[in-house]
């Protein structure tokens, strides 16, 4: 004879189930909540998983991604040979001719674009075929999401600063590397990637390298990739817009806070974040040293006079002698 079992015990055989989903998704966040967005997109990517993995893709979309990010600025650029408002926010270069200033863009974008067609593309091909990625089933939610990203940034920032306080140390390490990159002592927004091969490469590294130490989600690792492109245009731009990322967090260094390492050639080390030059001795005062209201008349004043001091100093050296 069949044998009923109560009601009580059949809602408890159909809700045990759930509950195992439901402890199985909160270890990664609530699905019908902070989750429910990224997963549909992670799922939708997951289903180009062939084309994702392409060898040729890193290359190609990050130079297209910082293009693209660049092309406000350009905008800005000759809106400025029309309307000088647009001067208030410049930091250090006067109006120029709008043929010089599209010049001066081609030229750079055609020195970017042979070093990733010929070291960048490459080098990223060849470690996509030997890399094994990993697709997860499930999304991050957006607290990981958000934490991946943050400790990403403050790795690669402090990765970035020994980097680039060597290079700035070993002469012969400046010369072969870094030096390519301070031709342009006046920086905007395409001269964030206007750098040595050597420098590029290196500073792909630098942001894998960051991903991989975190551990972070595939989701979280092309997250950071894009806000670092961002924070770099952002640094070289040569603005200092009201509504720029250091204006709205302080801790940020921003574009006055790097266009005063191209200025003096020291300084000013690590690429996003303000604290390691801070703690190690060799912040400079922006605020000072590229003030956007003197479009860069003080700074050129303070060096007029430095290397005046010499002068005299050297002469009276050689009188004395």
């Amino acid at each position: 004879m069949l044998r009923t079992l109560p009601v009580d015990n059949l809602i408890r055989l159909n809700m045990k189930p759930m509950a195992d989903i439901n402890c199985t998704f909160d270890q990664h966040g609530d699905p019908n909540g902070d989750r429910l967005l990224l997963q549909a997109l992670w799922d939708d990517l997951r289903a180009r998983r062939e084309f994702l993995t392409s060898p040729y893709l890193p290359a190609c979309f990050a130079f297209f991604i910082h293009i693209l990010l660049c092309s406000p600025f350009l905008v800005f650029e000759a809106l400025g040979c029309f309307w000088p408002r647009m001067h208030f926010y410049r930091i250090s270069r006067n109006a120029e001719p709008l043929g010089l200033c599209l010049q001066r863009w081609v030229d750079c974008f055609w020195r970017i674009f042979i070093k990733y067609l010929t070291t960048i593309l490459p080098a990223s091909a060849l470690y996509q075929s030997v890399r094994n990625p990993i697709f997860p089933e499930l999304a991050p939610s957006w607290r990981v999401l958000i934490a991946e990203v943050i400790a990403c940034l403050l790795l690669f920032d402090a990765l970035f600063f020994i980097w680039h306080y060597s290079m700035h140390r070993v002469p012969w390490l400046y010369r072969i590397v870094h030096q390519a990159h301070h031709q342009n002592r006046i920086t905007f927004a395409l001269t964030a990637q206007d750098a040595s091969p050597a420098e590029l490469l290196s500073l792909q590294v630098l942001a894998l390298t960051s991903a991989w130490v975190v551990g972070c989600h595939p989701l979280s690792e092309a997250l950071f990739h894009l806000l670092n492109t961002w924070l770099a245009v952002e640094d070289h731009c040569g603005y200092d817009l009201p509504w720029a990322l250091h204006r709205l967090l302080p801790c940020f260094g921003g574009a006055p806070f790097h266009q005063a390492h191209h200025h003096v050639y020291r300084g000013n080390y690590a690429p996003y974040f303000r604290h390691w030059d801070w703690l190690c001795g060799t912040y400079l005062r922006v605020r000072e040293e590229a003030g956007r209201k003197h479009g860069g008349r003080t700074m050129r004043r303070r060096r007029r006079r430095k290397s005046l001091g010499s002068d005299c100093v050297c002469m009276c050296t050689y009188n004395k002698a």
